[in-house]
C-alpha cells in the first residue's frame, strides 16, 4: 500500500511505503526550513539537490548533497532548510 503524507502547508510531501527492513518515504521539499521529530530511527538520504541540517545535539548547521545522508535517533528532532526543491529518500528503522 501507498501513502500519501503532506507537511508544512504542502511545502513537504512523500510517499509511503513498506519493504522487507521497514517502512520508507520518498518525497520532495520545497524551499524553506523546517523542524522534524522522530519516533522511529531515521536515515535520511538526499536524492536530488541540497539539505542544509542542524542535527540533535549539535550547533553547527551542515550541509547534505545529493548521494550524501544522515541518520537521526528515534525521539529527537532535526531542522532542515532547502535552498531549492530537493528531493529525498528516509527510511524509518
Amino acid at each position: 500500500m501507498i501513502t500519501e503524507n503532506q507537511y508544512f502547508e504542502n511545502n513537504v510531501k512523500s510517499l509511503g511505503y513498506h519493504t522487507s527492513e521497514g517502512k520508507s518515504t520518498v518525497g520532495v521539499i520545497n524551499p524553506g526550513e523546517y523542524e522534524f521529530g522522530t519516533s522511529n530511527k531515521e536515515i535520511m538520504h538526499v536524492i536530488e539537490g541540497e539539505l542544509i541540517a542542524l542535527l540533535p545535539n549539535t550547533t553547527e548547521w551542515q550541509s547534505i548533497k545529493a548521494g550524501q545522508s544522515f541518520e537521526v535517533e528515534k525521539n529527537s528532532s532535526f531542522k532542515v532548510k532547502a535552498n531549492a526543491q530537493t528531493a529525498y529518500l528516509c527510511q524509518y528503522r
